[in-house]
């Protein structure tokens, strides 16, 4: 994947897709949720499975809302699969049993991520290790695909020395352990407290054994200081909303609301260019993560003064 990435900038590493908006859940600081939303229909996921297929995707993570919600979750897994490309998910975890988790292995799911907030709910989250812990010893046992366990630390976190228990529990059953900061209402960061940054170090001299991990930009992050990067979200990074439009990020929707079905290699040249504003102080590390495949390539412009063709900058085939 890093290779064909190095390679050609011409197809997106990551796509997010969303199968439904609604959550059983309801954390405080999430803005990504819903009570009410129907599941997007399974032939319309297969529509835009495949057209992230022909646009060359390497990975697809499937998000929410609370995608074990659909339906036909497996059916998604499996079209993601026979498009050649990665297939992951990202879940509250509360509709984990041993059926379920044998079912994902046989729809040939490769990865699963799990965030858990705290080790006893409140009035934050209720993604609490109390409740969750019978979950991973579940996963533990039946999963044949990879977990990773991402506690939190940051805005609305009463008790940031959680995410070290959190973390050992991960490790101690086998999986990888990761932190993250929680972002504010508009996607942007918080500078950690003097606890929660010696916590953060701490979790950060297990990386060996971690999942992903770009330091230097979550390091800044956990400062509060500002990052210098090209953000390549809309080329590629996308993330497809429950109606099918591509937007820069879960915290960025509406932009550049595109949808899918019509998206084409000229707007992909045209978002890779393009310079995004939230950039410096952007916390979603995802992003991040693929766009440092480019960090040294195009240069980017402000959004009203990009070349439509800018061949001589990159290629898009």
């Amino acid at each position: 994947m890093a290779a064909r990435a190095l390679a050609s900038t011409g197809h997106p590493v990551l796509a997010h897709i969303i199968p439904i908006r609604r959550c059983n859940l309801a954390c405080t600081y999430c803005n990504e949720f819903d009570d009410f939303s129907n599941p997007v229909p399974t032939d319309e996921m297969f529509r835009r499975i495949d057209k992230l297929g022909a646009l060359g995707t390497t990975i697809v993570t499937i998000s929410g809302g609370e995608p074990l919600l659909h339906p036909e979750l497996d059916d998604v897994i499996r079209r993601i699969r026979s498009n050649g490309m990665i297939a992951g998910l990202i879940t509250n975890g509360y509709l984990l049993v041993a059926d379920r988790i044998k079912r994902l292995n046989r729809a040939g799911l490769e990865w699963l991520q799990i965030s858990i907030d705290n080790v006893n709910p409140d009035e934050v989250s209720k993604k609490s290790l109390k409740v969750l812990d019978k979950k991973l010893q579940l996963l533990a046992e039946h999963a044949e695909f990879h977990v990773n366990i991402n506690s939190v630390v940051g805005s609305g976190i009463h008790h940031p020395q959680d995410a070290l228990t959190i973390g050992r529990r991960a490790l101690e059953l086998g999986f990888t352990s990761t932190i993250g900061i929680i972002h504010d209402g508009s996607g942007q960061l918080q500078p950690l407290g003097e606890e929660e940054r010696r916590i953060y170090d701490e979790m950060k001299s297990w990386e060996k054994r971690s999942f992903t991990r770009i330091n230097a930009f979550q390091d800044n992050i956990a400062q509060g200081l500002p990052n210098d990067w090209r953000c390549r979200a809309g080329a590629r990074y996308l993330y497809i909303c429950e109606d099918g439009l591509v937007h820069y990020c879960s915290q960025q929707r509406g932009y550049p609301g595109v949808p899918l079905a019509t998206y084409t290699r000229d707007d992909m040249r045209r978002e890779y260019l393009t310079e995004k504003s939230c950039a410096p102080h952007c916390t979603v590390s995802c992003v991040h993560q693929v766009s440092i495949f480019d960090g040294w390539r195009a240069p980017q412009h402000p959004a009203q003064s990009t070349p439509v063709v800018a061949g001589e900058l990159v290629q898009i085939k």
